[in-house]
């Protein structure tokens, strides 16, 4: 498995390389009103409006310390709350890290059995790569199922208003 790791708030994570779209500095977001803290707003990707989720608010419950390396990973996963489980249709979401490190392979990793935490079910099993502990993101457990299904409407069998 090759996966993309990054930094939140001094911490290794990493996310499953098939998933990602592009790694792109950081980009203005458009606030949602009333949206969680997290959520950065919406921003313009290649035409579409996509949420902006910053991982330090999420992951860290902090602020993003913003540097030079700071990048949007635009991400597509299934929806988890499709309303048709055979017929999931695809999101896109992007994430702001501190840091993006490597794409690098995790198959020969040492790896723990993933977590099951119920205020974090976005966290997946620890990884260690280059002698280091790396976190895996669950990206399709990051936004829980009510705010997944307002920011896409479509993808879970609503319609946009």
């Amino acid at each position: 498995m090759q996966v993309l790791t990054l930094t939140i708030a001094g911490n290794a994570y990493a996310i499953e390389s098939r998933q990602v779209i592009e790694v792109l500095p950081l980009v203005p977001a458009r606030p949602i009103p009333l949206a969680p803290g997290y959520v950065r707003g919406m921003f313009t990707y290649r035409g579409h409006f996509v949420p902006l989720v910053d991982l330090a608010r999420r992951l860290a419950d902090g602020p993003l310390e913003e540097r030079l390396s700071t990048r949007v990973i635009v991400v597509e996963f299934m929806s988890p709350a499709a309303a048709e489980p055979a017929a999931p249709k695809p999101v896109r979401l992007g994430l702001v890290a501190e840091n993006v490190i490597s794409i690098c392979s995790a198959g020969d990793a040492a790896s723990a059995p993933a977590m099951h935490l119920e205020e974090a079910p976005f966290l997946g099993r620890m990884l260690r790569i280059g002698g280091r502990p790396v976190q895996m993101i669950v990206v399709e457990r990051l936004l829980p199922p009510a705010l997944l299904a307002g920011l896409f409407p479509e993808a879970v069998g609503g319609s946009p208003p």
